[in-house]
């Protein structure tokens, strides 16, 4: 790292042909990065990969006119020079490292991928004292300027209001099966099923301290098992449900704060005051799912309330019908 850091320019001292390379290396990148965007949503997003295959298409012509432009100033060798290279650049990411984030983060890349270049080529336009290379840097930075964003323009262009709905539905869908659900199953699992053994210590001891030890074993051997379960049950490949080891670590860590939640008022030394404040927490944290329960499952809020608070309640009777037996 040490050794790069000297090698890096500032751009004000890129000669006319070095701009032309890091342009011409810019673009290439840029329309490498969108037909990996194509490739990848392909499958799910059709609409939207054919958005991203033009944008490649675009940079592709980009490309093009600039090495044109290139050999004819400055001959057949063009020298390799990327954003690296350049202080002042933004790294790109690639097509797998915002996959995972969503269809809605490719296109807020695209759109901020598209800003930078038209802010570099009015840079680099602004640089050059030759004619025709100023008036090519010039009206490639005017075309990024009149539609507003590539990204955004080719959007509105290529898909329709219905095309948009289906596939922000679908990255719904994808969201659910991936995190909601896992996430939900360990949050269920760990706020209710741990409420019997942290309550029914509680009461048979009268001890704050046993009380916590209770759930926080109980919390962390529930995330352990649930995640462990969730990880193996599938590999996602015919259910859509996502990586496994990504669904076992969301349902393992959801299950462990459902069951902390109520074990931490358990460090307060007034077993009283603990138990009320542990009361207090699961009704939170049975709010919370049933609020999840019909935001994304799509269940009535009454009915999720109903079904949550009741199976709750039969939980935590049993453990305080246990505890004072």
């Amino acid at each position: 790292m040490a050794d790069r850091g000297w090698r890096v320019r500032d751009f004000d001292k890129l000669t006319e042909g070095e701009i032309l390379a890091l342009a011409i290396s810019s673009e290439e990148e840029d329309g490498r990065i969108y037909a990996d965007f194509a490739h990848t949503l392909e499958t799910d997003y059709p609409a939207s990969a054919g958005v991203f295959r033009e944008m490649a298409t675009e940079e592709s012509g980009h490309r093009r006119q600039l090495i044109d432009l290139y050999v004819e100033k400055f001959g057949d060798h063009i020298p390799l020079i990327r954003r690296g290279d350049v202080r002042g650049f933004a790294p790109r990411q690639s097509a797998w490292q915002v996959h995972s984030r969503g269809l809605e983060a490719m296109r807020s890349q695209a759109q901020a991928m598209e800003k930078e270049v038209a802010q570099f080529y009015r840079r680099a336009a602004a640089r050059t004292t030759d004619a025709q290379i100023r008036r090519v840097l010039g009206d490639l930075a005017e075309a990024e300027v009149e539609h507003d964003s590539a990204a955004g323009k080719l959007v509105h262009d290529n898909l329709t209001a219905d095309q948009r709905k289906d596939e922000t539905e679908a990255a719904r869908r994808s969201f659910v099966l991936r995190i909601v659900q896992p996430g939900l199953a360990g949050l269920m699992d760990g706020s209710v099923s741990t409420l019997a053994p942290v309550f029914a210590a509680a009461f048979a001891t009268h001890s704050s301290w046993n009380a916590f030890l209770v759930g926080l074993a109980a919390s962390l051997g529930a995330g352990i098992s649930m995640g462990f379960a969730e990880a193996l049950s599938d590999n996602g490949s015919l259910t859509g449900r996502g990586r496994p080891l990504i669904r076992g670590v969301v349902c393992g860590a959801m299950t462990t704060i459902g069951g902390i939640g109520h074990t931490l008022p358990f460090l307060l030394s007034n077993f009283i005051t603990a138990t009320v404040l542990a009361i207090g927490v699961v009704i939170v944290e049975l709010a919370v799912i049933s609020w999840i329960r019909w935001k994304y499952m799509d269940t009535p809020p009454l009915a999720a309330a109903l079904q949550v608070g009741f199976g709750g309640a039969l939980v935590f009777a049993t453990g305080i019908l246990i505890g004072v037996s």
